[in-house]
């Protein structure tokens, strides 16, 4: 098994990623809101006073305040097709601004999965 991880950029596409998983048999996902590091800093902070903010600051989309963390426990033979579920809504995951994903191995799971 595996814990699958995606930080999504884009959160007007939740509804059609968790769609995606159900129609792939991606099932007991959970969704969090959540903030990158760079934005939070640079919501605080002046440039001046971290260093790499500037730099930063022109990967920054001024208009995305958040982003989602999905994680779902998968079977290993499901990564392939999850990650496929997640790039046809998303587009492909190497581009700018759509989001990462990876995967843990996960050696012990109990309860409803």
């Amino acid at each position: 098994m595996k814990l699958l991880f995606l930080v999504l950029n884009r959160v007007e596409k939740l509804d059609d990623i968790l769609t995606a998983f159900v129609n792939n048999n991606i099932k007991g996902a959970t969704v969090i809101d959540s903030i990158g590091m760079a934005r939070l800093l640079s919501s605080k902070y002046d440039d001046d006073e971290i260093s790499f903010l500037s730099s930063l600051r022109v990967f920054l989309k001024p208009e995305r305040e958040k982003s989602n963390v999905i994680f779902t426990v998968i079977q290993d033979s499901q990564l392939e097709t999850a990650v496929s579920a997640i790039e046809s809504v998303v587009g492909d995951l190497s581009k700018e601004d759509t989001g990462v994903v990876f995967s843990v191995p996960v050696d012990f799971a109990k309860g409803i999965m």
